[in-house]
């Protein structure tokens, strides 16, 4: 086997690994808010939208096409070199998912993955290494900066609007049979923002994958993706979601707004119908910053309701410094395998990159958050206090 080859199968490897750590950072994001209220139990939750991923994964891949042909400049660039740029952006994206999860933070784990690839292009191509603006289907500004500055914004009004207009239209009706009756509606709005959420993430995965099969040869970038690599991510991304990130749970359950049923029902809506709609223009939108948007609308919405301020600030100043911290990570990683070279550059990274994922792993048990606690009062923390259980999970 050649050292080429052998680099080849580290970054597919790192790469599923990367769409394993977005299974469980963003499985909050479509079912937060339906565990906080009650409408599914957490297991059942997660199972549901494990599933749900693994089938959204086939539906579409224009994100994908964006991800693997519309952000870098790589044309002319030797094969190994790109094979180091994509296994760097990948580690500093992992990198920046752990320690956000570690916190509780609700980051986006698509700006974690841009972020790292970008990184890594400049540190070894220089700016020319990005494309910055292009056309429609291409560009960091276009595909990437702008709905990211958007989706949120839009997510609260639309969200906002829609649960002013829920509690406005049942105000009269008996406060139990609604918050029952959109505990039902619940099962199928979250099932919905998984759906889509398959639909975009894992398809970013599929385009990082595709690009490393491009630059070793084995296919051009006018061929379609692999039905092999699209089943790989599907699998990765509904494991991590299976495994369910309960410390981003808590915090978009709990955190930010105390949700009711109505409340869950409307952001979850909303935030499927945007996902949707950018999946179809191949946008890869963070799910993460729609999803929390769309909480916030519902406190926003809801007369009398609480928002805490100071867990958004929080979360968006995690969103401003999750580009540049994931670039810098990217691109100290593309710096470090490129001094020791070839192979043995890529095995270093690897190796203090799994030691940094096993101490984060380890840190995190000191104080874990399980099926037991997610739903635990809130009291300033963004985990709860530690108490004896007898399991934990992530």
């Amino acid at each position: 086997m050649s050292a080429e080859l052998l680099v080849l199968l580290i970054v597919i490897m790192t790469a599923l690994a990367f769409d394993f750590t977005n299974g469980f950072h963003d499985t909050a994001n479509a079912m937060a808010t339906s565990i906080a209220t009650g409408a599914l139990s957490p297991r059942v939750a997660v199972a549901l939208s494990a599933v749900l991923n693994l089938v959204g994964a086939f539906l579409s891949v224009e994100v994908a096409k964006t991800v693997s042909g519309g952000l870098l400049n790589i044309g002319g660039v030797h094969h190994m070199a790109l094979l180091h740029i994509v296994f760097a952006g990948l580690a500093g994206g992992i990198l920046w998912n752990l320690f956000t999860w570690l916190l509780g933070i609700p980051s986006s784990s698509s700006h974690a993955l841009f972020g790292g690839l970008i990184g890594a292009a400049v540190a070894a191509l220089g700016a020319s290494g990005v494309i910055w603006t292009g056309d429609q289907k291409t560009g960091l500004i276009n595909k990437i900066i702008l709905p990211a500055v958007l989706a949120p914004f839009v997510a609260t009004l639309v969200a906002g609007l829609g649960t002013y207009a829920v509690y406005r239209l049942t105000r009269r009706s008996p406060k139990d049979k609604v918050s029952t009756g959109f505990r039902w509606g619940q099962i199928g709005s979250a099932s919905l923002v998984s759906l889509a959420h398959g639909t975009n993430d894992a398809q970013k995965t599929m385009g990082v994958i595709f690009m490393a099969l491009v630059a070793h040869g084995t296919y051009t970038g006018a061929d379609d993706i692999p039905l092999w690599v699209k089943i790989c991510c599907a699998l990765a991304i509904a494991l991590g979601t299976y495994l369910g990130g309960w410390r981003i749970i808590r915090t978009l359950g709990k955190g930010l707004v105390e949700i009711d049923s109505p409340q869950g029902f409307a952001a979850e809506t909303s935030s499927a119908a945007i996902i949707l709609t950018s999946a179809q223009f191949g946008l890869p939108l963070s799910t993460t910053q729609t999803a929390t948007g769309s909480i916030l609308g519902t406190g926003l919405g809801k007369p009398g309701a609480e928002v805490r301020w100071g867990v958004m600030v929080r979360m968006a100043v995690a969103w401003l410094f999750t580009l540049p911290l994931a670039g810098l990570v990217g691109a100290f990683c593309w710096w470090l395998a490129d001094l020791a070279g070839g192979l043995a550059g890529v095995l270093v990274v690897a190796t203090l990159l799994i030691a940094a994922s096993v101490y984060m792993y380890l840190r995190s048990r000191r104080n874990p958050v399980d099926t037991r606690n997610v739903n635990d009062d809130w009291e300033g923390g963004l985990t709860p206090p530690s108490r004896p259980r007898e399991t934990a999970s992530a």
